[in-house]
């Protein structure tokens, strides 16, 4: 069995392979690496087989989206590495990115899945929006990272340059176990794309397994590579996955109140998107909302399958909403 393999999902993006496929290649050595292509209608095929004829194909058929795009992808190749490195199209690697992080995993058995510090590409003295230094959730589910909160991001002054247990890894350059992916069952497909590796991450915290961020590495990501920010098909995701999540993973005894808790704070979202954004992200909101009520059924069976169980101290204790927008903290260390 190989140690490694790095797998890029691709969607529409021969610009991102162009540019950024060199610095993988050149500095990720003893390593295989495929890109797994989510039915691409641009050039992308025909430029990997051009230009980056020592890179892997795996051709799937439609867009699956990330979460089911990667879970099909790695089905192709189970069993033949102990290590999948999971990296967007869009992110630089430097050189020495991979050792140290394989290193901290070899040191701790119990790591299931760890990230190396994510920073802005187009400003690379600071971390970037996905990921940051590692991720956490508060006690309603709203994620946020060391480096980075809401759209405050941190100077990068090696503040997190320590290995630490974290809550997530961000799913644009996470390092996991592949026997512990497949264990889990992968991405939940149903999520499409955003919050699925923090729910993955939650899944593997209740089985007893623990999630790291490395500091001694780092990547650098351009970021909004699928979706832009004010797309509204990506506030569609984030509410109703948000929502899911939480379904699937809080423990019963704090399932009600912290469920009718956030459906309260959604409201407010929806009321500040309608006067103060776009009606179009309002109405994504009540989407959201609707599609969470309406499939109820489906979140109900995936929650039995989980047990609860596992250390969860990650889990911020504090409303980080209330804490950045009424409070005025806009860094981890004031969380």
């Amino acid at each position: 069995m190989n140690k490694t393999a790095i797998v890029i999902l691709n969607y529409n993006g021969q610009k991102y392979l162009t540019d950024f496929l060199p610095s993988v290649i050149n500095h990720s050595p003893d390593t295989d690496i495929y890109v797994a292509d989510n039915a691409s209608t641009d050039l992308s095929i025909e430029i990997l087989k051009r230009d980056f004829s020592s890179v892997k194909i795996i051709q799937l058929f439609e867009n699956h989206g990330f979460a089911k795009g990667y879970n099909e992808a790695l089905a192709q190749i189970m069993n033949q590495y102990e290590i999948y490195i999971l990296l967007n199209s869009d992110v630089e690697v430097p050189e020495n990115w991979i050792k140290p992080v394989i290193t901290l995993m070899e040191s701790n058995s119990n790591i299931a899945a760890c990230q190396p510090k994510i920073k802005f590409y187009h400003k690379k003295t600071h971390f970037e929006y996905a990921g940051a230094a590692g991720g956490y959730i508060d006690r309603l589910g709203y994620p946020f990272c060391r480096g980075r909160v809401f759209l405050s991001l941190e100077e990068d002054l090696g503040q997190y340059n320590d290995n630490v247990e974290v809550f997530w890894a961000t799913g644009a350059c996470m390092f996991i176990r592949a026997n512990i992916f497949h264990e889990i069952g992968g991405f939940d497909e149903d999520f499409f794309a955003h919050m699925e590796e923090i729910d993955l991450c939650w899944r593997m915290k209740h089985a007893g397994y623990q999630i790291f961020a490395c500091g001694e590495s780092e990547v650098y990501h351009v970021g909004g590579g699928t979706l832009p920010k004010s797309n509204p098909h990506k506030t569609f995701l984030n509410f109703r996955n948000g929502l899911v999540m939480l379904y699937k993973n809080l423990p019963n005894e704090e399932l009600f109140g912290t469920l009718m808790v956030r459906l309260i704070l959604d409201g407010v979202a929806g009321m500040k998107f309608l006067f103060f954004d776009t009606w179009q992200d309002c109405w994504a909101v009540v989407r959201a909302h609707y599609n969470f009520y309406t499939h109820f059924h489906t979140w109900h069976k995936k929650r039995h399958k989980i047990k609860k169980r596992g250390d969860l101290r990650q889990i911020s204790k504090r409303n980080i909403v209330w804490q950045y927008f009424v409070k005025g903290k806009e860094r981890f260390d004031e969380m």
